[in-house]
């Protein structure tokens, strides 16, 4: 049975001129501090790959910091911001990746949450009213969490107009953009953003290696210590192999976003077969990542579509996660003020990279097809 993977955002395929340039890395030896002549090659190996990412997303020069991938820049961000900044209260958003809430809960600051409107947009009039009054003299600093693209809808967030606002009010904003880069254009110094992640598995790259993205002259507290490492701010010896697979991914970015708008047409009909039988879309009001689709089909659970796409030759993902036996619905999706019924009947669909029509055929004629079945049943 021919395979069709429609889970670019959970990892998408690695390219293989990216797995060609790390194999050939891997052969290299040389510590990227070492001052011989191994090691200069590794470090110039990691600069020009450094390069390639500051190009991607305009970086400032010296911006880029290199990490494990894109859970340890969200712990990066969150926890180096706290001292410098004085940091007493983080707003996260309600959409955010659940990586982002779980590590403002362990930074000592108190935590409070920016609803989300039933579009899958952050609420920025609620924003904009909570911090008219903020006064970060009297009150400590703050930092806002607001990622770029969401990870179960695809919905874009106003990440300019939020920096606005809470500039305006003396805080930081730290954007998640996972999901966003190499699928959209991701400009930082436009964005107004602070500090911003990414990692190389959601656009082609390796697993295990990202980077953080920060203001120029920004004061970070390290939380990984023990070496001169990225300029003493991230200790740990480089992943050069793994650093320039990155690097290639974000140099044949450009691919990619070239065919933005062929991947929006294969989604967009997948969301019309799946619409016709009945789905509900979730986002579709609002500018979104090209590939993703989000849908909920009341009566046909997350966890038996994901099994039955499975069956069937298909990939997707889950729209809830499972946890000691219970299924638990999304936290987006009831951010957006959805049912539990809906909330835990939806799937995310996403394409990628390599994504053909062949993918988009599979997904309409198969699931429209097993919805119609679950309806008949029922009936």
């Amino acid at each position: 049975m021919k395979r069709h993977y429609l889970d670019h955002n959970a990892t998408a395929p690695v390219r293989p001129e990216v797995i060609d340039v790390i194999a050939e890395t891997m052969r290299a030896d040389g510590n990227s501090l070492s001052v011989h002549e191994e090691g200069r090659a590794a470090h110039k190996i990691l600069e020009d790959a450094r390069e390639k990412v500051r190009s991607l997303v305009n970086a400032p020069v010296n911006g880029v910091i290199f990490t494990s991938g894109g859970t340890e820049s969200i712990h990066y961000a969150l926890h180096g911001v706290i001292k410098p900044h004085n940091i007493k209260r983080i707003f996260v958003s309600a959409i955010e990746h659940a990586a982002v809430g779980a590590n403002a809960a362990t930074t000592g600051a108190e935590v409070e949450t920016i609803p989300a409107t039933s579009s899958g947009l952050v609420d920025l009039d609620w924003l904009r009213q909570r911090l008219a009054d903020y006064a970060p003299e009297a009150d400590g600093g703050f930092l806002v969490c607001l990622m770029f693209a969401n990870n179960e809808t695809g919905v874009l967030q106003p990440i300019r107009e939020a920096a606005d606002i809470i500039h305006d009010a003396g805080g930081l904003l730290f954007c998640d953009a996972a999901q966003a880069v190499g699928k959209v254009p991701v400009n930082f110094v436009m964005s107004g953003a602070d500090i911003l992640s990414l990692t190389g598995h959601k656009f082609g790259g390796p697993v295990g290696v990202g980077a953080l993205v920060v203001s120029p002259n920004l004061p970070l507290e390290p939380v990984m210590r023990g070496g001169g490492h990225e300029q003493n701010r991230r200790a740990g010896t480089h992943n050069v192999p793994g650093i320039a697979g990155l690097g290639k991914a974000c140099e044949l970015a450009k691919q990619s976003l070239a065919r933005a708008g062929e991947i929006a047409a294969l989604r967009d009909q997948m969301q019309a077969a799946a619409l016709a039988t009945g789905a509900k879309i979730w986002g579709a009001e609002e500018d979104r990542l090209p590939g993703t689709l989000c849908l909920s089909a009341p009566g046909f659970s997350g966890a038996t579509q994901l099994m039955t796409m499975d069956l069937a030759g298909l990939s997707v993902s889950a729209g809830t996660a499972c946890s000691s036996g219970k299924t638990k619905p999304s936290h987006v999706l009831v951010a957006m003020g959805a049912s539990e019924e809906d909330a835990t009947s939806s799937i995310r669909v996403s394409l990628g990279w390599n994504s053909t029509e062949d993918d988009a055929a599979a997904f309409i004629h198969e699931w429209p097809k097993a919805y119609a079945r679950i309806k008949e049943r029922a009936a």
